[in-house]
């Protein structure tokens, strides 16, 4: 971890006092400093893991927010979030903002299970702006650091997301693939009604499909649509000049909406390719 100092001693405190309740399983460090992207402004996300049959009270774990807290702290109860970010809290601190996330450890171990058969969703709802996929609760047991894991909990988990699934890799492939081409053909009729608002909705909806192929493509655990496209920038199989292609399809306007489905079109077309031979059609339309 590469915390400066205060942080260190902020995350240290706090996880000493999530211990000691006793029905919190397990503490992790989650979000960017566990990934290794955090800049001087990033939040401490802190993943709070309990069992669903004994859940912790969320006034013990209002009491460390406020303890911590240089004004009042939203702290949630469980679900409020929605199904799958379900809970937590946020925590201004004079060190910086602090993000509770509060976990289920059955969800977590149901989906790491679903995804090896090959089962996945996303809960567009859930977060903007493109949904929350269920891949997540992977990546965040891929990257998570334990703080506090006495019975080695995070720790089985973790082994459970060594692999990346083939099974959930094919799935999303042509899931993700022929969402893509099923959305551009939509796309296509609504620019022929001069209908705006939903041929540009199209354009996002393609190209999130598309990113979202292009990380099980690379074997890559999507962490969130945060900084997607720049990890995407590094991976091995992608369309050259992806992020300035993406940037020209999603940058439209009457004059050149028709190009932008032309480009839409070609980078579909390139992210087929790199699924070497994984994706077929699923419909002939």
């Amino acid at each position: 971890m590469n915390l400066p100092a205060q942080k260190q001693k902020l995350l240290a405190d706090i996880t000493s006092d999530l211990a000691k309740i006793s029905e919190v399983v397990a503490v992790v460090l989650g979000g960017s400093y566990a990934a290794g992207t955090a800049t001087d402004t990033s939040d401490l996300d802190i993943g709070i893991y309990y069992a669903a049959e004994q859940p912790f009270h969320i006034d013990d774990i209002r009491a460390v927010a406020l303890k911590y807290a240089a004004s009042d702290p939203t702290v949630t109860g469980f679900y409020e979030w929605g199904p799958w970010v379900n809970g937590g809290a946020w925590i201004t601190t004079p060190h910086g903002k602090v993000d509770f996330l509060y976990r289920n450890l059955e969800q977590v171990s149901n989906t790491i299970e679903k995804a090896k058969n090959g089962e996945w969703e996303n809960h567009f709802e859930q977060q903007p702006p493109y949904g929350f996929s269920s891949v997540i609760y992977l990546a965040e047991t891929e990257i998570c650091i334990p703080l506090y894991d006495p019975h080695k909990t995070i720790e089985k988990l973790k082994h459970g997301v060594l692999e990346y699934p083939p099974k959930l890799r094919e799935a999303i492939i042509k899931q993700s693939l022929w969402s893509a081409e099923f959305t551009i053909i939509h796309a296509e009729s609504f620019l022929e009604k001069k209908d705006v608002y939903n041929t540009i909705g199209c354009f996002t909806r393609a190209v999130k499909s598309i990113v979202t192929a292009l990380f099980a493509i690379n074997m890559y655990y999507p962490i969130g649509d945060k900084r997607a496209i720049e990890r995407l920038e590094k991976a091995a199989k992608k369309p050259a000049n992806l992020k300035q292609r993406i940037e020209m399809i999603l940058c439209a306007d009457k004059e050149t909406i028709s190009m932008n489905i032309e480009h839409l079109k070609a980078l579909h077309q390139e992210a087929v390719k790199l699924a070497d031979g994984m994706y077929k059609p699923l419909y002939q339309l």
